[in-house]
């Protein structure tokens, strides 16, 4: 039988392989007049293109009182400008055979279209057209407003696990914007109006808080020739980014538990305040990655399953998480799901057991050198899609990366080493978190009874 190191060293291999096969994408920049950052991702294995703008803000840049309002914007882009007609935009572009959608995070907001590549220009001059002429009525606005309301109806409020979500970032960050949903706070959400929509529009959709990514079958002096034709046209906004909050010292952790009659499933959820590649060291943040992926991924190979689920038999699913790029301080999360007749209480002893052992004595050396290759794995396969590869450039980006920062990442993951996850973990500090219990109402806690 094939033991686990040299499982580790075939692993190892393929990856390599892998990434031999897949050659380094060609990556070109440049700046336009206006300010407007545009990239291009040479992908030549299929005549299509992934055309995306990024602007550089988010939920967390939300005047206070509107929360919801980056992401309410978002679904108004597509109503329509003085050369499109109200709703046509999707059905122009499936019309020329491609797709398009787009996405509010925290920290971005982002539109993307693919497409075959001799259709790049159609779309560019789309895009560009909307990026500063969008055109605005009180009934499209009050139409939208219902649909984004529906939609936190159906993926929030009707999800214990969501609501549970909001509540435990609403712990963690205490004076920090990321406290606030990227959907918004109903209340707050019912109030959103057409002239609130407009003068965010007006403030933050300019071709100087925008990155231009264009990926796939292209040559980047036409894509120039292109940009400068449809987005050289707009005027800068001038307006630098704004300073956001930030978090005052955490010196105590917090808990909280949460009762839904809908839970069919309890589980223990903490979260730690970290820094991210962009916050903190880039070295912290690598270590932070594999620590993640040494405590929950792999499956059953990883520390918390092997030691929780297998050894223990105290949980039926465990897991851990990282956010690496996000432009401020964000969390590293744990999550243990406790086996039948299990308190919460003894998963969450369990937890801590893995994490301070790991802490003290870091991971082993078949641990470490699967988590590398877990993590190197994933940024290959990034690179599998000119799409992949224009999400992954543009995320980075817009969060304040630079291109030079992208490309040196993934060697940084493979330059973690056992006294950088004992590093890792040490960042996981107990002032800096908040533990959660979601639980139905029959769910037994510490001290009572089942």
């Amino acid at each position: 039988m094939m033991g686990l190191g040299a499982r580790a060293v075939c692993a190892v291999a393929a990856v390599t392989m892998a990434g031999a096969a897949l050659a380094a994408p060609k990556v070109t920049s440049f700046t336009l007049d206006n300010g407007m950052e545009a990239v291009v991702i040479e992908d030549n294995r299929a005549p299509v293109v992934t055309h995306m703008v990024w602007y550089r803000v988010g939920a967390a840049d939300e005047p206070r009182g509107t929360s919801g309002i980056a992401h309410f914007l978002e679904h108004l882009m597509f109503k329509g400008t003085e050369v499109i007609p109200e709703g046509a935009f999707s059905k122009l572009v499936a019309e020329n055979g491609g797709q398009d959608n787009a996405f509010t995070s925290r920290d971005y907001t982002a539109y993307f279209q693919r497409i075959a590549a001799d259709r790049l220009e159609t779309v560019m001059r789309m895009e560009a057209d909307r990026m500063r002429n969008l055109v605005l009525g009180e009934n499209a606005v009050e139409t939208e407003r219902d649909v984004i309301l529906e939609e936190r109806s159906q993926r929030t409020d009707n999800n214990p696990g969501a609501l549970f979500g909001e509540q435990m970032s609403a712990a963690l960050y205490m004076h920090h914007p990321y406290r606030i949903p990227v959907i918004g706070w109903r209340t707050e959400m019912e109030q959103l109006s057409r002239q609130d929509a407009l003068d965010f529009y007006a403030r933050y959709y300019a071709p100087d808080n925008a990155i231009l990514v264009v990926a796939g079958d292209v040559e980047p002096g036409e894509v120039r020739r292109l940009a400068e034709t449809y987005y050289g046209v707009h005027e800068p906004s001038g307006r630098p980014p704004e300073a956001r909050p930030q978090e005052p010292p955490q010196l105590a952790p917090r808990r909280l538990q949460m009762r839904d009659a809908r839970v069919r499933q309890p589980y223990v959820l903490r979260q730690y305040l970290t820094p991210t590649r962009v916050s903190g060291a880039a070295e912290d943040a690598a270590a932070l990655t594999v620590l993640a992926e040494v405590l929950g991924g792999g499956g059953v190979t990883s520390r918390l399953a092997r030691t929780l689920e297998v050894e223990e038999g105290v949980a039926i699913s465990t897991g851990a998480y990282y956010s690496a790029s996000s432009r401020d301080d964000a969390e590293f999360g744990l999550y243990a799901v406790p086996a039948e007749g299990v308190d919460l209480s003894a998963v969450e002893a369990g937890v801590d057991r893995v994490l301070a052992r790991l802490a003290t004595e870091g991971p082993t050396a078949e641990e470490l050198e699967r988590a590398r290759v877990g993590v190197s794995a994933a940024e290959i396969y990034a690179q599998d899609s000119g799409a992949g590869l224009a999400r992954r450039y543009g995320a980075a980006l817009s969060v304040g990366l630079t291109l030079e920062e992208i490309e040196a990442w993934p060697d940084l993951l493979r330059a973690v080493e056992r006294e950088d996850v004992i590093r890792a973990a040490a960042m996981l500090r107990p002032e800096a978190s908040v533990t959660g219990w979601l639980m139905g109402t029959e769910t037994a806690t510490a001290g009572t009874e089942g």
